[in-house]
């Protein structure tokens, strides 16, 4: 993976991220923010894939649903954020792959593998982003509370 910042602004930065063939992106992304002290972050990327896993949070069961797509697709949209959880950044992203015949799928990104490229914009967010579990639910979910920064 490569990367530049391209952009700062106080404390605010920018930056482009540039996975190559073969990169896990769902381990490479953290790891980056993990490197430069990033603590909240929103993220788009675009770019293409060998293989991806999918989810989907299923409410019956508390648990996500997976779906593994083995072929070559286009990485049309990823959205996503990067917030600490046990003091440590973590990716929470939605995919949305397009196939050879034009159709598309998408989930809750669990894993991809970058063929040939994939596009990451990362920019910092103004105020520190933790995720808290939900007992509700059991997931980890960003929380807004005082130590969030202004309103």
């Amino acid at each position: 993976m490569k990367s530049k910042q391209v952009y700062e602004d106080n404390v605010l930065r920018t930056f482009v991220l540039i996975l190559d063939k073969g990169d896990e992106a769902f381990e490479q992304i953290p790891r980056f923010a993990k490197d430069h002290d990033i603590t909240g972050a929103s993220l788009t990327a675009v770019g293409a894939c060998r293989s991806a896993t999918l989810g989907y949070f299923d409410s019956e069961i508390s648990k996500y649903r997976s779906t593994s797509f083995d072929e070559q697709v286009e990485i049309l949209s990823l959205l996503g954020d990067i917030a600490t959880k046990d003091d440590q950044p973590t990716l929470h992203a939605h995919l949305v792959l397009g196939r050879k015949d034009s159709s598309a799928v998408g989930g809750h990104l669990q894993s991809v593998t970058v063929f040939p490229t994939m596009e990451v914009v990362l920019t910092e967010t103004p105020a520190h982003l933790c995720k808290r579990v939900d007992p509700e639910t059991g997931l980890a979910l960003v929380a807004i509370d005082e130590s969030s920064g202004p309103e």
